[in-house]
């Protein structure tokens, strides 16, 4: 028989609902890891004193006390498991796996007995159901009867509310009352937070971001209490999941993040993970509530009675020593800035994404946290709105999605490489290698492989980088520059600009110049001379003339329609054309034959007095004697705007690149006083059509004198 015994989907109760999660029996241990939450329960083989196995719900189960006081249910077996499970537990843990019935009688009277943390409800010996204590949120008594709250589970669809006995009084024991020690044995093992004695230490208006405020944190032995201006929220050590502690980008200021399973509430709002800000700044010196024989006795040197130092690593150190996990911070990561996070979106705020070494952790709103094990595959997209930015999305084997959007591109690489060295799964590059099991779905590598879209992504990233050094804002995207190809081309068109700019006013620039200025020019008139064309007129109808006859559906609903409203009583206007639709698709051939000889008949008789109506003049006269009037009026008022838009063109035209006004009388005089000028009209004047753009360009009183 081989060393460890290893089962997946077997289950585990917590507060009313199933979590699944893999079981190994080692020679050690008994560990099981929550899928949900990652979460590691690990049981000595040293201590385990007993194991039964039971018929449930979900198959069979496996029930295992400690020597400690703790039990430990596990379901979700098949019913051929037993004997391999049985002779691994004998060979190994010394231990006899029995097998144990449950009582499916239905009765609901019997013997409660408490063992250890569970209440079990015996009749006749057999197990009818049991309590997890810890499940028990408050215990009430009355006459003859005990009352118990549970604590309620959002995962769950239905949740036990509470449960009552009645204790029959005792006639043996008349000193102690049977329902104050029923009561008392309850209360002893359930988790019912009780704020007895001093606090060990207070941390005054600490800023908080989720829940947001300021509150003083108490911190107690057994839990911690969060003491705000509105709320008040107390959080049992039991709940905390994970520690972490997370510098911001800025460098001055630190996130210390506190996981917990349950959530706390306040109304429908659920908070999975209490957010701390602090600043570097910021000293405290701190002294414990306890003595010193007592704080070494309790924390074992982890904490002295009184430190001194940063306010977060106060919070830290004394968390970290009263809820005894350890504190993720991040690994060897570094972004583009320097920084050991990526700013990003998720939704609709911005925050900070933290690459771990076991995971990702985005701060702050809301707060996610996803650990490799979870993840099922990443992907690199494009971003929607620009090329500067691109999104991460992780994709989980629930088939969650989470994508974190606006992420700047020169992270690509940092990140990129990151995900590799984790050996996760990556989308782009498809699934042909990896998947092959939950053991070896990361194993296979593949960093030899060339990434084209790493590549460009540098590339863009050089090209940006240069853009900024030479100061280009131009407006244009990056993709319509192509360096290497256009930069001689782009310089002596800048130039030119420039030089064009200088000599409008000074008038001595070169020839090419003013090639090209033209050039320019021509292209503007061209594109802005694009005329519409005219909309077209719509038809008038003739009033006077014989309507259309209807169709056979219209005769026969006309005929229907108060039959229908008979038949359905109250029916809207829409139902009876949907119901008339209905009735007409069912009638037969020789029913609809019918209305279709009646709409035929119709049709001829619209024919004849349409004919009819034509010859006598109808359709024609009047109206289309009307229609010619008002087209010629509209047609005139298009010719008026012509003209006057032609006028205003060439009025700008005069004024050209000069800035002052020239009336038409000095224009005249000035170019009758010079011959040269009018030859040169002339000779304007003879050129052929095709250069017509180029006389668009030339002093209007050129054309004045022509004429």
């Amino acid at each position: 028989m081989g060393d460890t015994l290893e089962f997946n989907e077997i289950y585990q109760e917590v507060k009313g609902s199933w979590n699944d999660g893999r079981l190994r029996f080692s020679k050690q241990n008994v560990v099981y890891k929550s899928s949900k939450t990652g979460k590691v329960d690990s049981i000595p083989a040293s201590e385990l004193n007993a194991a039964q196995w039971r018929r449930v719900c979900l198959g069979h189960g496996i029930k295992l006390s400690t020597s400690t006081g703790h039990v430990y249910k596990y379901d979700g077996f098949r019913d051929t498991d037993f004997e391999k499970i049985s002779d691994f537990f004998k060979s190994n843990y010394k231990l006899e796996l029995t097998e144990k019935d449950m009582c499916v009688k239905g009765w609901n009277w019997g013997t409660a007995k408490f063992s250890g943390p569970l209440l079990s409800f015996d009749v006749n010996d057999n197990s009818a159901f049991e309590i997890p204590l810890s499940n028990v949120s408050q215990c009430a008594t009355g006459k003859n009867e005990v009352t118990l709250e549970f604590h309620q589970n959002d995962d769950t669809e239905v949740s036990l509310m509470e449960v009552r006995f009645y204790v029959p009084p005792s006639q043996s024991d008349e000193r102690q009352d049977p329902v104050e020690a029923f009561a008392q044995s309850v209360l002893s093992k359930a988790d019912v937070i009780q704020a007895t004695g001093d606090a060990v230490c207070i941390f005054k208006e600490l800023q908080c971001l989720t829940p947001r405020g300021r509150y003083d944190i108490r911190i107690y032995p057994t839990f911690l209490h969060l003491h705000g201006k509105t709320f008040d929220y107390k959080i049992p050590y039991t709940t905390v999941l994970r520690l972490f502690l997370l510098p911001h980008k800025d460098q001055r200021q630190m996130f210390f993040v506190i996981s917990l399973d349950p959530p706390i509430k306040q109304g429908q709002t659920r908070y999975h993970f209490l957010i701390l800000l602090f600043s570097k700044e910021e000293d405290i010196n701190l002294t414990l509530n306890m003595s010193e024989e007592d704080v070494e006795r309790r924390f074992e040197g982890k904490l002295s009675k009184n430190m001194s130092g940063s306010l977060y690593e106060m919070v830290s150190r004394v968390m970290k020593a009263l809820v005894n996990r350890k504190i993720t911070v991040p690994g060897n990561f570094q972004g583009h800035s320097g920084a050991q996070c990526i700013t990003c979106s998720y939704k609709a705020s911005s925050g900070l994404l933290y690459p771990l070494e076991r995971g990702f952790i985005y701060v702050h709103k809301p707060p996610v946290h996803l650990r490799f094990e979870e993840i099922s595959c990443v992907n690199f997209a494009r971003g929607t709105t620009t090329t500067r930015s691109f999104d991460f999305e992780i994709e989980t084997k629930q088939g969650n999605q989470y994508t974190f959007s606006s992420i700047e591109r020169e992270e690509y690489g940092k990140l990129f490489d990151f995900v590799n060295a984790k050996k996760l799964n990556i989308k782009n590059r498809g699934f042909k290698e990896g998947m092959k099991g939950k053991i070896d779905e990361y194993s296979d590598s593949d960093d030899d492989q060339h990434d084209a879209y790493l590549e460009r992504m540098k590339a863009e990233g050089k090209i940006r980088e240069e853009g900024n050094d030479t100061d280009e804002s131009d407006g244009e995207s990056d993709e319509s520059f192509n360096p290497g190809e256009e930069d001689d081309d782009i310089a002596e068109e800048y130039d030119s600009n420039a030089s064009a700019s200088d000599s409008s006013e000074d008038g001595d620039d070169s020839e090419d110049d003013s090639a090209k200025k033209k050039k320019a020019k021509k292209a503007k008139v061209v594109k802005e001379k694009k005329e519409r064309k005219p909309r077209k007129e719509k038809k008038q109808k003739d009033t006077g003339g014989p309507k259309r006859p209807m169709s056979a559906y219209m005769l026969w609903l006309n005929s229907s329609r108060e039959r229908i409203k008979s038949e359905n009583p109250g029916i809207s206007i829409t139902e009876i054309s949907k119901k008339a639709g209905e009735m007409w698709r069912q009638l037969g051939k020789d029913e609809k034959e019918e209305w279709e000889i009646k709409a035929g008949e119709a049709k001829r008789q619209y024919d004849k007095a349409k004919k009819e109506y034509a010859e006598s003049g109808g359709g024609g006269g009047g109206s289309a004697s009307s229609s010619k009037k008002e087209s010629k009026k509209s047609a005139g008022k298009k010719e008026e705007k012509k003209r006057k838009s032609a006028g205003a063109d060439k009025e700008k035209e005069r004024g050209g690149g000069n800035d002052s006004f020239k009336s038409r009388e000095f224009i005249e005089t000035s170019e009758s006083s010079s011959d040269s000028d009018h030859k040169s009209s002339k000779s304007k004047r003879k050129k052929p059509e095709s250069d017509e753009e180029e006389a668009v360009s030339t002093p209007a009183s050129s054309e004045e004198e022509s004429d």
